[in-house]
């Protein structure tokens, strides 16, 4: 779910075949430009100050986990305003309800609602708050995916509908019970989806036309981990973690070239699996991970280790990062966060604090982004926090109370939504309100 400002935004005076202009420093989809957490911009803060950061704006939305979107000065938004129906969260049944989603579109700077797309929608899925896929942001169009398989291209600037599909009756699948959940990818003239439903697990429509150009794969469920794609032996592959197996595609036709058991609790895959060099690693619930080497001479794949109930980290809401042979990460099971060496799976150290606080907690979450040398935690206690994450351990350089935390799990107030990081600012969004944080350098 990630995206930012645009007060200082610079235009970088380039067109990529369409009248967009690029500016510095969008965060156009999830966990940003290259999903993989990683934040370059210049001119940011190194620490927090003691007398805390500027909030630029305050915006009123309504519920959702999706996170926002940035780019060319826009900011994305998607949510569920329930209108009838009681909104339980409860992880073993489908609550009942009623109501309008909407992708919502907000000046970046200011935060003035620019145009929005509304319709209706009933839900029938556990965790009923709204949306949970950030919208993907590409060449003049947003591409957003509701808690029940809407899928959408607008127009960027207008709101306008260019095409649209229902997944569920498109491919005869119904919701998996937390919904859909995967960010669609963008990669050239393709628009990837995890979908469902027999052969069509992976689904590539042309971006401009929302026609089929490929399906692939079958499974018991879905999943719930967003499409990315890699590059091993000389090769790009796209990787789709169903519920039973890690999938390597040829993501020009979904031939598959290679799959790799991995199959976690309640069909919780979650998490994008994440390569460093030649390896290759995911994890889920159930203490359910594995490293794999990814061959150098053709695609394929091979188990370098499988977790054990005291060994890797077993992540669940969030995606670690990896980083010089350490993966970094929270564990679902306890919510700390720990570091864990790659190449055998021994943990390094672990602590709550920048999750749960001072205690374990099922499903602590703070969503890693990595700036430079050190890190932007955004914690499900609405904090932002500045830390530092060494083999050695866990430094945190200073906090910020962002927004507070509306949602709930396991008797706990959490917010959990990922967050956008561009031009020199925050952007984070709870069920209530969407908030636009200063990380300027003074």
């Amino acid at each position: 779910m990630a995206r930012g400002t645009f007060i200082n935004a610079l235009l970088v005076a380039a067109v990529i075949g369409t009248s967009d202009t690029v500016w510095s420093g969008d965060w156009p989809q999830w966990m940003g430009p290259g999903r993989d957490g990683v934040w370059d911009e210049a001119g940011v803060i190194d620490s927090i100050p003691a007398d805390g950061l500027t909030v630029k704006w305050r915006v009123p939305v309504h519920a959702g986990y999706s996170g926002p979107a940035v780019a060319a000065g826009k900011v994305y938004l998607t949510e569920f305003e329930r209108q009838a129906g009681e909104a339980v969260n409860d992880p073993g049944r489908r609550a009942e309800l009623k109501g309008i989603e909407r992708v919502r579109c907000f000046h970046a700077e200011t935060g003035e609602e620019l145009w929005q797309h509304a319709y209706e929608r009933s839900y029938s899925i556990s965790y009923p708050s709204g949306p949970r896929a950030t919208p993907t942001v590409s060449g003049g169009k947003v591409y957003a995916l509701g808690a029940e398989g809407n899928l959408w291209c607008l127009d960027a600037h207008t709101g306008d509908v260019a095409w649209s599909k229902d997944l569920q009756q498109a491919y005869k699948t119904t919701a998996p019970i937390w919904g859909f959940c995967a960010a669609p990818l963008v990669d050239g003239q393709k628009l990837i989806c995890v979908v469902g439903g027999e052969g069509s697990v992976a689904v590539a429509f042309d971006k401009e036309t929302g026609r089929e150009l490929w399906r692939a794969l079958s499974a018991s469920e879905p999943g719930y981990a967003p499409p990315t794609v890699i590059t091993a032996a000389g090769v790009r592959q796209l990787l789709i973690w169903d519920a039973d197996k890690i999938n390597s595609l040829n993501p020009e036709t979904g031939q598959v070239y290679w799959s790799q058991p991995l199959k976690p609790n309640y069909g919780m895959s979650i998490m994008s699996p994440r390569q460093s060099g030649e390896y290759l690693f995911a994890s889920g619930m159930g203490k359910v991970g594995a490293l794999f080497r990814l061959k150098q001479d053709q695609p394929g794949a091979e188990v370098v280790w499988r977790g054990q109930a005291k060994t890797a980290l077993y992540a669940a809401n969030t995606t670690p990062l990896i980083e010089d042979g350490v993966i970094y990460g929270v564990d679902c099971d306890t919510g700390f966060l720990m570091g864990v060496d790659l190449e055998t799976g021994r943990r390094l150290w672990e602590t709550p604090q920048p999750t749960t606080g001072d205690r374990r907690g099922g499903h602590g979450t703070a969503f890693l982004v990595k700036h430079g040398d050190r890190h932007f935690l955004f914690s499900e206690t609405g904090d932002l926090i500045l830390a530092k994450l060494r083999p050695s351990g866990y430094e945190e350089l200073g906090r910020f109370h962002v927004i507070e935390p509306t949602n709930e799990c396991f008797g706990r107030n959490v917010v959990w939504t990922h967050p956008a990081f561009s031009s020199q600012s925050l952007f984070a969004r709870n069920d209530k309100e969407l908030v636009c944080v200063s990380l300027k350098t003074p």
